[in-house]
């Protein structure tokens, strides 16, 4: 099926409509569409206007609260919890980033675990706000178990991504936004309704056996494949280390699947977790931002491979993307378009 494109102010309000139908605060629509365009513009296309129809069915089933009330603690002088009262995740994630920018102000970082939340979409809009605030920020969530371990024969963790952003003067922030699995679960979709194979070793069967047939892939591989998924695994365990067990929250193996005929009432309990790094309290803010640029030039101008395309900074095709699709528009598949009644 062929994507339709649409203008991003036209996308903005439909997902707030479609969002308000559900029931969803006025709050937390605002984050949600906040961090659902983030995902769209950039071209993470996973994690953008495509979740808006799960989200708005979990409003309506139960699983999440629409209207949640929100309690940030302070746990010490640079560490709070935010009780997300099973609200949308991105709410949740946007008072954890707020929270941890705050303390850092005060303390020179902050760092702040969430728990009683739920999917909180691009990891990668949370380590931005903290960017966009002058600090350096991370942001991690674990998730219910998709990935197989390295060796292993049944999938474990979730595909538990890892975001980091920081600032630069004079231009948009430096941005690393990965999953630490092979791939994403919607590009094993993806090449299963395009009839293609998958490449190798980002995928196995439902008995761990590494397969390139889309149809038959059970579970995903962890970053590094065959050869090296210990690395992927084991920074898998990072998020959950983070964001699960530091704060009490969900583990990936007890998780109920995010989506499926399962259980859609009752709340998953997930966990977050975002830290906030103040540049001034360490070497300055003139050194950190002289540092920043002298680095991203000497990336930018190394050396390139014979037929290889300019180096990039993580970030650096984001917001290219972003720029095409401002001006041209944002593309959406036609089921979404369908739900939001667009095109």
């Amino acid at each position: 099926m062929q994507q339709i494109t649409v203008e991003a102010a036209a996308l903005r309000r439909a997902l707030e409509d479609a969002l308000r139908q559900a029931g969803a605060s006025e709050e937390s629509l605002a984050a949600t569409v906040r961090a659902l365009m983030h995902a769209s513009l950039l071209g993470v296309d996973s994690h953008g206007a495509r979740l808006v129809a799960h989200y708005c069915r979990v409003l309506q089933s139960g699983r999440v609260n629409p209207r949640p009330n929100l309690a940030v603690k302070r746990t010490g002088p640079a560490t709070a919890l935010v009780d997300g009262d099973d609200g949308l995740g991105h709410l949740v994630a946007y008072r954890a980033a707020e929270s941890a920018v705050e303390i850092a102000r005060e303390s020179g970082v902050g760092a702040v675990g969430a728990v009683r939340s739920s999917h909180f979409g691009a990891a990668g809009a949370y380590a931005l706000a903290v960017a966009e605030a002058g600090m350096v920020g991370f942001a991690t969530t674990n998730a219910d178990s998709i990935v197989a371990l390295f060796g292993g024969a049944a999938a474990f963790h979730g595909t538990n991504p890892l975001a980091f952003a920081a600032p630069v003067a004079g231009a948009r922030p430096w941005l690393l936004d990965m999953a630490t699995s092979s791939i994403p679960l919607n590009r094993v979709l993806l090449y299963r309704s395009l009839g293609r194979e998958l490449p190798e070793g980002v995928a196995a069967d439902k008995t761990g056996v590494p397969t390139r047939n889309a149809e038959t892939a059970e579970m995903l591989m962890p970053l590094g494949g065959a050869d090296f998924g210990f690395k992927g695994a084991a920074l898998a365990g990072v998020a959950t280390l983070f964001s699960a067990i530091l704060t009490g929250a969900t583990l990936d193996h007890a998780f109920e699947p995010m989506v499926g005929q399962g259980d859609m009432k009752t709340p998953r309990g997930m966990g977050h977790f975002v830290l906030a790094v103040d540049p001034a309290r360490f070497g300055g803010e003139a050194v950190f931002a002289a540092g920043m640029r002298a680095y991203l030039d000497a990336l930018r101008g190394s050396a390139t491979a014979e037929r290889a395309g300019p180096i990039l900074a993580p970030g650096d095709r984001e917001w290219a993307v972003e720029a095409e699709r401002r001006a041209n528009g944002v593309p959406i598949d036609p089921d979404t378009a369908a739900f939001l009644r667009l095109g």
